[in-house]
């Protein structure tokens, strides 16, 4: 589960996001919506323990965020919490095989060849461990990035803006991937998007709005 109180961050001196409250349960599946200048990635950075908030608290997975240290964090987040950006940051120079293995490392976890090509014949890219990121579609590199992103099994699954630049067919074809994934994982899966035709597909909503 994830809880949000009195969180607030601020870039030079001006809030840009705050949030009185917010919990979501352990498998649930929400939107955040909002005009663009919402707070809407800054709110999945600190979710991700990417930012740290001016102020308030953040728990995820029962764990308090404000209180880890750095390198704690970090750990942290490559345990449990995976998140797909709107940029995917593939790195050019691995093979997919590569690119999650990576990311087991940089968790400290075991790397596990067996999970890793678990993951990908769930995605439909086994034939794709050896490829490199520029050898790949816009759709398979996108699935590699949800491969890399649910890989340790996070209970916290991100997603920022997946679908705003996809048609119709691909807009649903990656919500169902990010739903179908977080639900083998049993992750709260939270996307960011002001992208209204997933609106009705996932009824929990959060709705930011630009401060004054």
């Amino acid at each position: 589960m994830l809880a949000l109180r009195d969180l607030r961050h601020a870039y030079d001196g001006r809030d840009v996001l705050r949030v009185d409250a917010w919990q979501a349960e352990q498998g649930a599946h929400w939107l955040v919506l909002g005009p663009s200048g919402s707070g809407k990635s800054t709110l999945l950075h600190v979710l991700a323990a990417i930012l740290r908030p001016t102020g308030g608290n953040v728990v995820v997975a029962g764990q308090d965020l404000g209180v880890l240290k750095p390198a704690d964090l970090d750990r942290f987040r490559g345990r449990h919490i995976g998140i797909v950006m709107q940029r995917l940051h593939l790195i050019g120079s691995l093979t997919v095989m590569n690119n999650l293995l990576l990311a087991q490392y940089l968790a400290g976890v075991t790397q596990d060849r067996s999970r890793v090509r678990e993951v990908l014949v769930s995605l439909d890219l086994a034939d794709k461990a050896d490829a490199y990121p520029h050898e790949l579609s816009f759709g398979q590199a996108q699935r590699v990035a949800v491969a890399r992103a649910v890989v340790n099994r996070p209970q916290l699954l991100l997603a920022d803006e997946p679908t705003s630049n996809l048609d119709d067919e691909r807009c649903m074809q990656a919500l169902e991937l990010l739903q179908t994934q977080a639900r083998s994982c049993e992750a709260t899966l939270v996307i960011a998007t002001h992208d209204q035709r997933i609106r009705a597909r996932i009824p929990d909503h959060f709705e930011l709005r630009p401060l004054t």
